[in-house]
């Protein structure tokens, strides 16, 4: 059951890969996230209007800090979308929250590389000691009660 589990989610996440950001975008068409979560302050809306062209697309002008922010997530929501659509829900969220997490901690590495703001750094490495312990706790469940689901 296990390597049947393995082999699906290892071709999910390939086919995903391949199959380009459009299928992020188009996943997400239609859909008012601004139930989902805080509206995010100001600051964080400098970029307003970019993150649309730039669509997850390395092709765009960016400093080696910002590439490896962004790369770190690329992957990780192409996984994060395939593992959502598990059929059993609990398993399903267990596996979209496996990647989501792992892209947690590539934008805390990308911090504790190119970032200078002590907060910033020791937050960093905050989400990296917290979503680790956590993906392992996840990892445990798929490969004990999740299988069984």
């Amino acid at each position: 059951m296990m390597n049947l589990f393995k082999t699906t989610l290892l071709t999910g996440a390939f086919l995903i890969a391949t199959s380009g950001s459009a299928f992020a975008q188009d996943a997400m068409a239609g859909h008012d996230m601004s139930a989902a979560g805080a509206e995010l302050p100001e600051i964080c809306k400098t970029a307003e209007g970019m993150v649309g062209d730039m669509a997850m697309n390395m092709s765009h002008e960016m400093d080696a800090a910002h590439t490896d922010l962004m790369a770190g997530m690329d992957v990780t929501n192409k996984q994060m979308m395939d593992g959502m659509m598990v059929e059993d829900i609990d398993v399903a969220f267990v596996c979209g929250m496996i990647p989501h997490h792992q892209g947690a901690i590539n934008m805390a590495k990308a911090e504790l590389e190119h970032g200078d703001n002590q907060w910033a750094r020791e937050m960093a490495q905050k989400v990296i000691d917290a979503q680790e312990a956590e993906i392992a706790e996840m990892v445990e469940w798929l490969e004990g009660e999740g299988a069984s689901e």
